[in-house]
C-alpha cells in the first residue's frame, strides 16, 4: 500500500524488495506461536455474546454498573454541594442545630434494600437456568489435571481432545443451537473450568463430580482458562472451543480428535506431535527443567534411582509401562500422582512414536 506514495522510479525497487521479504514473513509467521482467538473489539468491550447465557449476564452487569454510576454521582454531588452551601462564611459562625429526619434515614435504607433484592432474583432466576440442562444436551465429559483439559465424548466413543501448555489447541467441539452438558472433576487439585464468551464458569473439584451446560449461539472459536489458581502454570492452562454449524459437527469431531501418522511423517516427528496433544508437555519438560515428572531431555537409556531405591535403565518396556501404569514404578523425589493412565488413549503404534520422539531428546 505504502508504494502508491513512492516515486515512480522507486515503485518496482520498492515491488521486489516486498517479493523478496514475502517468503521470510510466511516462514516467520508459521514458526510463531499460535495466538488465543481474539474475544472484544477493544480493552473496554465485553466479551462476544456466544452463548444464550450471555445476554441476560451481560444486562444484570450492566444495570450494577448503571446503579454504581448513579449513586456515586448522587452521593458525591451531594457532598460536594452541601460542602459549598453549608461552608463556614465567617470566623464566628456557628453550626446550627440539626436533629435527625426519619423520614429520609428511612429512605436510604429501604431504597438499596429493594435493589439487592430486585439483583438477588434477577441472578438467581438465571443461576436456575444455568443449572438445569435439558434433558436432550450433548454429553462431554471434562477432566482437569495440572495443567491441561482432556475432554471426552460418551455419545463418540474414542473420541478424545485435549489443550496445551505451550499454545491454544483445539480442546473442545460443538455444534451451534444445541445444549451441552459438561461433566467435570479433577484428578489432582482444584480447578476452574471458565468460557467468557459464554459466560459459564464453574468450579472442578477433585473426589467428585460438578455439572455445567451452555448453547453456543456464534460460529467460532472461544478461549477457555482455568479461573482457579491450581499451580505454577496455571496461566497456561488454557483452551479453544470451536462452535460449528450443527450438520459440520460430526465430520469435523472425528477429524479433530485424529492422532495419526501422516504419510512420510517420521516416527519422532509423529511422537512430538502427540507430546503436545495428549499434554506430556504439561508435565515433562525437554530441557532438563524440573517439572512435576521427570523432564524428557536425556532420558532414555539412563540409569534412575525408584521410590523403593531400586534403580533401572530407561528403555521401551518402562516407558510403556510409564504411560500406561503410572504408578506402578515411580522415580525418586516424584509422587506420581498427578500422572494419568493412558491405558485405552494410547495405542501401541503411538507409543513407539513417543518413545522414538524421547530417544531423540539428546
Amino acid at each position: 500500500m505504502l508504494s502508491m506514495f513512492f516515486a515512480p522510479e522507486t515503485k518496482e525497487a520498492a515491488k521486489a524488495a516486498a517479493g523478496a521479504a514475502a517468503p521470510v514473513v510466511e516462514k516467520a509467521a508459521a514458526a510463531a506461536p499460535k495466538l488465543p482467538p481474539l474475544e472484544t473489539a477493544h480493552n473496554w468491550a465485553l466479551p462476544t455474546e456466544a452463548s444464550t447465557f450471555a445476554r441476560s449476564t451481560d444486562n444484570l452487569y450492566l444495570f450494577i454498573v448503571a446503579l454504581d454510576v448513579f449513586f456515586f454521582v448522587l452521593v458525591i454531588g451531594a457532598m460536594v454541594y452541601f460542602m459549598w452551601k453549608y461552608k463556614r462564611r465567617s470566623e464566628d459562625q456557628k453550626t446550627s442545630s440539626i436533629t435527625h429526619n426519619g423520614k429520609i434515614e428511612f429512605l436510604w435504607s429501604a431504597i438499596p434494600a429493594v435493589l439487592l433484592v430486585v439483583i438477588f432474583a434477577w441472578a438467581e432466576i438465571d443461576y436456575l437456568k444455568q443449572t438445569t440442562p435439558p434433558a436432550d444436551a450433548i454429553n462431554i465429559r471434562v477432566v482437569g489435571r495440572q495443567w491441561f483439559w482432556t475432554v471426552e465424548y460418551p455419545d463418540n466413543p474414542g473420541v478424545s481432545l485435549t489443550s496445551n501448555v505451550d499454545e491454544p489447541q483445539l480442546t473442545m467441539i460443538v455444534p451451534k443451537g444445541r445444549p451441552v452438558r459438561l461433566t467435570m472433576t479433577s484428578e489432582d487439585v482444584l480447578h476452574s473450568f471458565y468460557i467468557p464468551a459464554f459466560r459459564i464458569k464453574k468450579d472442578v473439584v477433585p473426589g467428585r463430580y460438578t455439572t455445567l451446560w451452555f448453547e453456543a449461539t456464534t460460529v467460532g472459536e472461544f478461549n477457555i482458562f482455568c479461573a482457579e489458581y491450581c499451580g505454577d502454570r496455571h496461566s497456561s492452562m488454557t483452551g479453544v472451543i470451536k462452535v460449528l454449524e450443527p450438520e459440520m459437527y460430526e465430520a469435523a469431531l472425528k477429524e479433530a480428535s485424529k492422532l495419526e501418522a501422516k504419510p512420510g511423517e517420521a516416527p519422532a516427528e509423529f511422537g512430538r506431535r502427540i507430546y503436545t496433544r495428549r499434554g506430556c508437555n504439561a508435565c515433562h519438560t525437554l530441557d532438563g527443567a524440573p517439572a512435576t515428572g521427570p523432564s524428557w531431555k536425556a532420558l532414555y537409556g539412563r540409569q534412575e534411582t525408584m521410590a523403593d531405591g531400586s534403580s533401572l535403565t530407561v528403555d521401551d518396556n518402562y516407558i510403556t509401562e510409564s504411560i500406561l501404569r503410572p504408578q506402578a514404578k515411580i522415580v525418586a523425589g516424584f509422587t506420581g500422582a498427578q500422572m494419568p493412565s493412558y491405558q485405552g488413549q494410547l495405542d501401541q503404534k503411538q507409543i513407539a512414536a513417543l518413545i522414538e520422539f524421547i530417544k531423540t531428546q539428546k
